[in-house]
C-alpha cells in the first residue's frame, strides 16, 4: 500500500515523517525602530522572534496562518489580524486595505515566495523587513527516498527543493500542497492536489482522500 509522507518538522498521525528542513538563527536582536506591528508568516518566525527578543510579544501582530496564529497565542502575543486564506499578493492587497496607516515589522525567513516589499512600495506602503531565520536541506541517503505510489506533503516551496534535491521526482507519486504558492514550485508534470485550508492537518486531511481514492481504483 502506498504510504503518505510529511515533510513537515511536526510529525502527524498516519503519516510517515521525512522533515526536509532545518532552522537556524541569523539575528541576535530584533530591529524594532518606529514599527508598531508586527507580521510573522510562519510558526517558526515566531519561535525565532521569542529565542531572540520575548519583547515582540508587546506588539500587536499579523499573523498568516492557523498555525502561526496558534504559536503566537500560545506564546502570549496578540493577534489583531489573521486572513484565513494566504497566497502572496493577496496578503499584500489586504495590507493596504487595512494596514496602510500602520508601520509593519515584518519577521522573515531569509527565502520567501512572494516579495510583499517590492508589490506594497509600487502602492506606496513601506513595510519593514527583518530576517531572523534561514532554512537549509536535511540531507538524507538515496534509500531513504519515499516509495513508488506515494503521496508526499508539501508545507512550503523550501520543502519542494529540498526534497527534490535529495531524492528527485518520479512520475508515480502524488502531491499535496498547502497552498498555490507552494504548488508553483512543484514540476509541472506532478498530479497535485490543493489542501482545503492552509493548515498542515488539512494537508493530511487531503492525502488520506487522495490515497483512498486511489486504493478503490
Amino acid at each position: 500500500m502506498a504510504k503518505i509522507y510529511l515533510l513537515s518538522p511536526t510529525p502527524r498521525e498516519g503519516t510517515e515523517p521525512l522533515p526536509m528542513i532545518e532552522f537556524s538563527l541569523t539575528a541576535n536582536t530584533i530591529e524594532f525602530g518606529e514599527s508598531d506591528t508586527l507580521m510573522f508568516t510562519s510558526k517558526q518566525a515566531v519561535k525565532s522572534a521569542e529565542a531572540i527578543d520575548p519583547s515582540w510579544k508587546k506588539y500587536p501582530t499579523v499573523a498568516i496562518g492557523g498555525a502561526t496564529k496558534a504559536q503566537i497565542e500560545a506564546l502570549g502575543g496578540r493577534v489583531i489580524y489573521h486572513p484565513e486564506y494566504f497566497y502572496g499578493k493577496s496578503l499584500a492587497e489586504d495590507i493596504v486595505r487595512f494596514f496602510s496607516d500602520r508601520k509593519l515589522l515584518y519577521l522573515r525567513p531569509k527565502e520567501v515566495s512572494f516579495d510583499s516589499k517590492t508589490y506594497l512600495q509600487k502602492v506606496g506602503i513601506a513595510l519593514q523587513e527583518q530576517i531572523i531565520y534561514e532554512t537549509a536541506c536535511r540531507k538524507y541517503a538515496r534509500q531513504m527516498k519515499p516509495e513508488e505510489g506515494s503521496i508526499i506533503i508539501f508545507t512550503s516551496p523550501s520543502t519542494i527543493r529540498c526534497f527534490l534535491k535529495n531524492f528527485g521526482w518520479d512520475s508515480s507519486y502524488k502531491a499535496v500542497v498547502i497552498g498555490e504558492a507552494t504548488k508553483a514550485h512543484l514540476p509541472s508534470e506532478a498530479e497535485t492536489y490543493v489542501a482545503d485550508r492552509p493548515l498542515i492537518d488539512a494537508c493530511v486531511e487531503k492525502a488520506r482522500e487522495v490515497l483512498l481514492a486511489s486504493n478503490s481504483k
